[in-house]
């Protein structure tokens, strides 16, 4: 059982996770919703400011107080167990991956300070997930700022708190994920087998995109494309055919527009000096979640990649998540049932060595 959080609390929590399901469903894994610990923002608050953060850079103060007031809000719901069960079990999931809130990256901070705010996250999200064996699955963060402690993180989330997958930006203060100082870490990640979840926290050039949310609506869609478009033309996914990566909000623009990257790929040679194969064929090996909030958009994901690659996911506990995604799965009309049902969970848990009940694999 990988989600064990601490040295010796596998054999404190039991041989086998036992795994939370009613009425005879299927068994249902969230693998987008977020965690935030105050440790952490204690250490960081000092020194966090508005510029650090792309969704709040360019808008007014007030709608930054608003945000503040907002996230505040979210406190007793984001940082604990109580309320977060209670909403799994109204929403039908069974099991979340707890991943960092995206303002936990702490990418702003110097290497040791961004180091320690990692480790305050990832031991505090594993400490959590232990108190509730089956029902929530740790999923860490790295000190991308510094790559190589990155690396050592990594690595600890892995062999020491039994980590599975961990959750990352769109860039690096600005600099894109493909850039060569980040290759050890994509390197570390397939060695080790570990998910790579990209989620993006607006968008890092978002002058237009100052009203209306739309560096939430707009822009995280497009830094996803962007990041993803990188890691592809770069050649990263060219380099490492065995990394595992998830990308969050359906994949962006690009997982619904990738016919036009084939075709500079087929009509400028200049774009094809780090990459063998026409683009669409890396993003074939990409997960994206569902959350995406409409029944087509998730029957297109699943036409172009396979259900196979398509991860059930809410964005919990925002108001831009999904609030009904087993309802949503259910009115996807295109998709057979063992689809649904693969998409719902299976999926995740083959991905994180989730533990699926006997019956729900029979089923």
């Amino acid at each position: 059982m990988f989600y064990s959080c601490t040295p010796g609390a596998a054999a404190a929590n039991g041989a086998t996770a036992r795994v939370v399901r009613k009425r005879g469903r299927s068994l249902t894994v969230d693998i987008h919703c977020h965690y935030t610990s105050q440790r952490a923002d204690d250490l960081a608050h000092p020194l966090r400011k508005p510029e650090n953060e792309a969704t709040l850079a360019v808008v007014s103060e007030q709608e930054r107080e608003r945000h503040a007031r907002y996230i505040k809000s979210l406190d007793q719901r984001i940082r604990g167990a109580e309320l977060r069960l209670a909403e799994m079990d109204a929403m039908g999931i069974d099991v979340q991956v707890i991943s960092p809130g995206p303002m936990q990256y702490f990418y702003y901070l110097d290497a040791e300070m961004g180091r320690a705010a990692s480790r305050m996250v990832n031991d505090d999200i594993t400490e959590i997930s232990a108190r509730h064996p089956g029902r929530l699955v740790p999923m860490g963060t790295v000190p991308l700022q510094a790559p190589q402690l990155a690396v050592e993180e990594l690595t600890r989330c892995v062999k020491t708190l039994g980590m599975r997958a961990v959750e990352i930006a769109t860039n690096v203060n600005g600099e894109e994920l493909s850039e060569k100082k980040f290759e050890v870490f994509f390197a570390k990640a397939e060695e080790l087998g570990v998910l790579v979840f990209i989620h993006p926290l607006g968008f890092t050039d978002g002058k237009r995109l100052s009203r209306y949310t739309f560096n939430n609506v707009i822009g995280n869609p497009l830094e996803s494309t962007i990041a993803i478009g990188h890691l592809i033309f770069d050649g990263v996914l060219e380099r490492h055919p065995g990394l595992k990566v998830c990308v969050a909000h359906g994949g962006g623009y690009i997982a619904h527009y990738i016919g036009r990257m084939d075709h500079v790929y087929a009509c400028r040679p200049e774009v094809r000096v780090n990459i063998s194969q026409k683009p669409s064929a890396y993003l074939k090996r990409l997960y994206f979640d569902t959350v995406q909030y409409d029944p087509i958009e998730i029957e297109n994901l699943v036409r172009h990649w396979g259900c196979e690659h398509v991860l059930l996911g809410t964005d919990w506990p925002y108001n831009m998540g999904e609030s009904d995604p087993v309802g949503l799965l259910a009115r996807c009309k295109g998709l057979k049932a063992a689809e649904r049902k693969k998409i719902a969970g299976l999926n995740a848990a083959q991905l994180l060595g989730i533990p699926v009940p006997p019956r729900t694999r029979k089923r």
